[in-house]
């Protein structure tokens, strides 16, 4: 049977992103100076105006104005003109501390006693469910879909930045949808590039250069063919970009930030949050345990969904899907998961060593799939071995 998977990337420039980053680098400068800081940090950001809200208990002193600004400039927004710059936003800040009612929960699980080993001590920071996902499609785990969406978006930042395309803004979107004959990939469907740039730049231009200088570099030649339909700025202009052209708001990309709607998505974001938050912690871990699965060969695609209640150490629930690709049913997967993966806020948070200010650069082109050298240890294999053994 004939099906189409589609996924979406999007640049560090897009109005959401900036909020993600604003965020992440508000808990990093946290972390930095605080690595048991409790953080949640929100961010809204439209033309000339940062607003960033949230809880924080911690000791760190954070200057947010200046992370704001900072963050800004690095992104790229550095000229007055586009309406949105680091020099001249405004900042707003509404920052309280963590509800007591819930952080008693998180300082002392409710189902913890002096009997317990110290991971049974620290209780989920909410309530919730998360999925972490893998399949053996590419290097990294991800469907080609996703890998091609996320590689896109960051291509569009390196012309950019690299003056490769001089008139590109910070400020793009890729969409890439493959077709499958059953679960074999056969070809891309269709790509879609939306980039901001300058004004009075020809499309035709943008069109060639985007083709050549961006989706040539990055997509396999032998996926592509002549029915493949490139869309390049599809509306005819893209001028007006960035907070100036949409509002954005931290978490709205969840998406975008994990699987590119080929699994399923837990019901929080990420950015801005601390490890003690299962919504980002626990699906780093739900990754991390599918990837290694994966990999040592006991499914060729695996998805794990993990629930959790609030104030409480260990999961309510494991449940596993390997698309009938499991070497073992479902129901053993789950049990090798089990024995080989503690899914405890504390277990999670050594295990994966997330108390470091590693955030800010996982909030722009994917949470996964990204073998970087400092950070992102849910992407290590470090367990192959020790799952071979089944």
């Amino acid at each position: 049977m004939r099906k189409f998977i589609t996924s979406e990337s999007v640049t560090e420039g897009h109005p959401d992103k900036v909020c993600d980053q604003i965020s992440d680098a508000i808990l990093d400068e946290c972390l930095k100076q605080d690595p048991k800081a409790r953080v949640a940090a929100e961010c809204i950001t439209t033309t000339g105006l940062v607003l960033v809200v949230g809880e924080m208990t911690t000791e760190a002193y954070v200057p947010i104005e200046e992370i704001v600004r900072q963050t800004i400039r690095e992104i790229g927004y550095c000229d007055p003109s586009l309406g949105f710059d680091y020099e001249n936003v405004a900042v707003l800040t509404s920052i309280n501390s963590q509800s007591p009612d819930i952080a008693q929960g998180v300082d002392k699980a409710s189902e913890y006693d002096a009997s317990h080993d110290d991971y049974d001590k620290i209780g989920a920071g909410d309530q919730g469910m998360v999925f972490g996902y893998a399949d053996d499609e590419t290097e990294v785990y991800l469907p080609m879909s996703v890998k091609l969406a996320q590689d896109l978006a960051k291509r569009l930042a390196t012309v950019r930045k690299e003056g490769i395309i001089d008139y590109i803004r910070p400020d793009g979107k890729s969409l890439v949808t493959v077709e499958y004959d059953d679960d074999t990939l056969v070809r891309l469907d269709s790509i879609v590039i939306s980039t901001q740039h300058k004004d009075g730049i020809p499309m035709d231009q943008i069109r060639k250069d985007v083709i050549e200088k961006v989706i040539k570099k990055v997509v396999p030649a032998k996926l592509l063919d002549d029915k493949t339909k490139i869309f390049v700025n599809p509306t005819g202009k893209f001028v007006i970009g960035g907070p100036k052209g949409d509002s954005g708001l931290t978490g709205r990309k969840i998406i975008v930030d994990s699987y590119g709607g080929y699994s399923k998505a837990g019901g929080g974001a990420f950015s801005g949050k601390d490890p003690t938050k299962v919504d980002r912690s626990a699906a780093y871990m739900a990754r991390y345990a599918a990837k290694n699965m994966v990999a040592a060969g006991l499914a060729k695609k695996l998805e794990i969904g993990v629930s959790y209640a609030i104030g409480v150490a260990r999961p309510l629930a494991i449940f596993v899907d390997s698309f009938g690709t499991g070497k073992y049913d479902d129901e053993k997967l789950k049990q090798i998961i089990e024995e080989n993966f503690d899914f405890r806020p504390q277990a999670i948070i050594d295990k994966l060593d997330l108390r470091r200010p590693i955030y800010k650069k996982t909030a722009a082109y994917g949470h996964f799939g990204r073998e970087e050298k400092d950070g992102f240890s849910w992407e290590r294999l470090d367990k192959v071995q020790d799952l071979k053994r089944y």
